[in-house]
């Protein structure tokens, strides 16, 4: 009796493979995807913040943001993420400012998902002269 109960159980550990796997697969898949995003996000921010911070002293303007935050993104990210910065003096609470923002897209890892687009703003205070 012994033997006939695992002669029924014979061939099972592929169908369960698979069962796993279907589950396991889209699992990693979004944790990459949460991941890689995270990663672009945490890159934008901190390429708007340098060049908002390098653009803010005296003798310099939102060429240099610009030029800053796109050389921050391009040794770090893609190419392409540097394609939309924008920056620009403005006024916060009547304190003269310089904003940079990064507009990106990431793409979906894997065949199906939504690509996830990203905007990062950096502000630094304007030096001023005496």
């Amino acid at each position: 009796m012994c033997r006939a109960g695992r002669r029924d159980e014979r061939g099972a550990a592929v169908p369960e493979f698979v069962l796993v796997l279907m589950v396991l697969i889209p699992l990693v898949l979004g944790i990459a995807q949460l991941a890689l995003v995270l990663h672009v996000r945490n890159t934008m921010v901190a390429a708007a913040s340098d060049g908002a911070r390098a653009a803010a002293g005296l003798g310099s303007g939102p060429a240099d943001a610009q030029a800053r935050a796109r050389e921050v993104i391009r040794t770090t990210l893609a190419d392409h993420y540097a394609d939309d910065i924008v920056a620009r003096e403005t006024q916060v609470d009547g304190v003269a400012v310089i904003e940079v923002r990064i507009h990106g897209d990431v793409p979906p890892l894997g065949l199906w998902g939504p690509g996830v687009s990203l905007d990062a703003i950096g502000h630094a205070v304007r030096q001023e002269e005496p």
